[in-house]
C-alpha cells in the first residue's frame, strides 16, 4: 500500500481537511507562551497541542518549512518535531517545500526529506526545471511509497502569469504539466486507483473545475486556496470525487480559529474550525 493509498482512506474516514501547521509564532495566544521556552518549543507545544484536538477530523497535516526555517536551528528543530508528532498521531504528513532542482542537488534533497530528521509522508515540488526535477524522487515512491504533489495550477493570483499561457496546440502550460506529471504517475499507482504522484491544484479558480477533476481522474489533489484565500467549498467539492480523491488545505483559518472564537480554547476552536469545514465540503459535495 503507497501513502497515496493510506491518504485515500484517511480522507475516507476522518474527511478531506488538511490542516496547514504553518505556524508563525505571531500566532500563539499570549498567554500560552512559555518565557522560559524559545521560540520554536513554543511552537511544537501550539503544533502537538492542535494535532491532538483535530486528528480525529483531520485528513492530514501540512507543515510549511519557511516558518520554521525563518527562526534557524531551533526551528528546523521545530519543524522536525512537528512532523514526528504528525507521524506518531498516525496521520499522514505533507512537507511543504516546494524544491525544483536537478540532478544530485535533487537526489539530496529527496534523501533529506524522505528519510531522517526531517522524513515525512509527502513532499511539494516545483515542476519548471523539467521532469529531472521529480525523478530522483520516483525510487522513494517505488520502494517506500512515498508520495508527492507536484505543482500544476495553483491559488495564488500569479498563477496566470506563466500557468494559463497558451500554447501553440492551445493547451493552458498548466495543462501540459498535469498531462505529463499524469502520464508519468502511471507507472506509480496505488489499490485505491491513485498514482503516488499527485497534483497541487488551487480551489480559488474554478472556471476549468470540473474539466480538470474529469482529466486527471488517478491523481489526487492537494488544494490550497479554502478560507484565507477566498476558496468556498462549493468550489472546492468541484475538485474532489464523492468526497475523495483530493485533501483541501486550510491554515490561517484553523490556526487562527480562536480569534473568531471568543472565549474558546485554541485548540478546541481549531476543531471547531476543522468541523465545520469538514461539514462544509462534505455539503457541497452531496449537491453535485
Amino acid at each position: 500500500m503507497t501513502n497515496m493509498d493510506k491518504l485515500y482512506e484517511a480522507v475516507e474516514a476522518r474527511g478531506p481537511v488538511c490542516v496547514g501547521l504553518d505556524t508563525d509564532f505571531s500566532y500563539l495566544p499570549a498567554d500560552f507562551v512559555d518565557s522560559t521556552l524559545t521560540k520554536g518549543e513554543n511552537i511544537v507545544r501550539f503544533n502537538k497541542k492542535l494535532i491532538d484536538a483535530t486528528k480525529a477530523v483531520a485528513g492530514c497535516y501540512k507543515v510549511q518549512i519557511a516558518y520554521y526555517e525563518s527562526l534557524g536551528m531551533e526551528g528546523m528543530k521545530a519543524y522536525a518535531d512537528t512532523l514526528k508528532a504528525v507521524r506518531e498521531a498516525g496521520v499522514p504528513v505533507i512537507a511543504d517545500i516546494k524544491r525544483g532542482d536537478i540532478a544530485k542537488t535533487a537526489e539530496m534533497y529527496a534523501m533529506g526529506h524522505f528519510t531522517g530528521d526531517f522524513e515525512s509522508d509527502f513532499v511539494t515540488l516545483a515542476p519548471y526545471m523539467g521532469l529531472d526535477s521529480i525523478s530522483p524522487y520516483l525510487p522513494y515512491a517505488e520502494k517506500q511509497g512515498k508520495g508527492m504533489f507536484v505543482l500544476c495550477r495553483t491559488s495564488n493570483g500569479g498563477a496566470k502569469d506563466f500557468e494559463y499561457e497558451k500554447l501553440a496546440d492551445g493547451r493552458h502550460v498548466y495543462d501540459l504539466v498535469g498531462d505529463k506529471l499524469n502520464a508519468l504517475g502511471k507507472d506509480y499507482m496505488g489499490e485505491h486507483g491513485y498514482s503516488s504522484i499527485g497534483l497541487v491544484i488551487g480551489g480559488t479558480h474554478i472556471e476549468e473545475a470540473t474539466e480538470i477533476r474529469a482529466k486527471y481522474q488517478d491523481s489526487f489533489f492537494l488544494i490550497p486556496g479554502y478560507g484565507a484565500q477566498g476558496g468556498k467549498a462549493e468550489d472546492i467539492a468541484q475538485y474532489l470525487t464523492k468526497g475523495n480523491g483530493g485533501v483541501v488545505n486550510s491554515s490561517r483559518g484553523i490556526l487562527l480559529a480562536y480569534k473568531k472564537q471568543p472565549g474558546v480554547a485554541f485548540d478546541e476552536a481549531a476543531y471547531n474550525e476543522c468541523v465545520n469545514m469538514k461539514e462544509a465540503i462534505a455539503h457541497a459535495c452531496s449537491l453535485l
